[in-house]
């Protein structure tokens, strides 16, 4: 079984009890996009399998241990004959690392709009990068990750390509799950980038304080994807990073927020 497969299949230990596969290495921090992929995977098998997921907000309250498995709380908010509604905490022995909602709805037919119709770049034609960062959780040898890093219009925006290159069973939860995990990946950057900073020098005080994602079309994770991102705003030692992320049809399948802490280090006392 692919590492990535196993790292998102949480595995059911009792009524609305889930456990999450460490990431590994032992004594590094957890990635925040593995309780985003593991929150709304165990929170989507609570719900009717009809209900798609819809919305998801986490709050990182904690830093977690890689190294070690997570365990997910699912807790029913709502079940209506088309909508339903999760609360999921997670926690590493006893201490509360993150909360999270997710909502999950039938489709229903309506007015469609949100279709780019020409993308920026072809993929196939950019250089393998991995990820803005040294990322030792992710399994890059099964995600391939291209950046392009542009200030052509005088503001800065990140494209971060990526697919999935292991074999993936055509299920378009699983799908949704694995998007969720890999556009967490270095998001926070944009917000230190414009400021001539980045999460790979360790300036800053940095890290994600909460992440939200809006899904509105299903998510091939195994054909390449674009995660576009910006940070419109940062005050306070805060910074928001917007984005969408766009299947190879230019379609828009979500919409993406994120905050994250920005501070200034303090300078070391002798």
């Amino acid at each position: 079984m692919s590492r990535l497969l196993a790292l998102l299949a949480v595995r059911q230990r009792d009524d609305g009890r889930f456990l999450g596969p460490a990431s590994g290495p032992a004594g590094k921090r957890a990635f925040g996009g593995q309780f985003m992929g593991q929150s709304l995977a165990a929170a989507a098998a609570t719900v009717d399998a009809a209900k798609l997921p819809t919305t998801m907000h986490l709050q990182f309250l904690r830093g977690g241990e890689a190294g070690d498995p997570v365990e997910y709380v699912v807790t029913p908010v709502y079940d209506g004959r088309t909508t339903s509604a999760r609360r999921v905490d997670a926690f590493q022995a006893g201490r509360l690392l993150t909360t999270a909602t997710a909502s999950f709805a039938v489709p229903l037919p309506g007015p469609e709009h949100g279709h780019r119709e020409t993308l920026p770049d072809d993929p196939e034609a950019l250089e393998r990068t991995g990820p803005a960062g040294p990322a030792p959780s992710m399994p890059l040898d099964e995600i391939d990750v291209r950046l392009v890093d542009d200030w052509s219009s005088g503001e800065f925006v990140r494209r971060l390509w990526w697919r999935v290159t292991v074999p993936l069973p055509d299920d378009p939860l699983l799908h949704t799950v694995i998007a969720v995990y890999v556009a967490d990946v270095y998001m926070i950057d944009p917000a230190l980038v414009v400021h001539g900073h980045s999460m790979v020098a360790r300036s800053h005080r940095s890290g994600t304080t909460d992440s939200s994602v809006w899904c509105h079309r299903p998510v091939r994770a195994d054909r390449w994807n674009l995660v576009e991102t910006r940070s419109p705003a940062a005050a306070r030692g805060r910074g928001v990073i917007t984005g969408s992320l766009l299947g190879a049809d230019g379609a828009i399948a979500a919409t993406l927020a994120q905050e994250g802490l920005i501070a200034e280090r303090e300078p070391a006392r002798d």
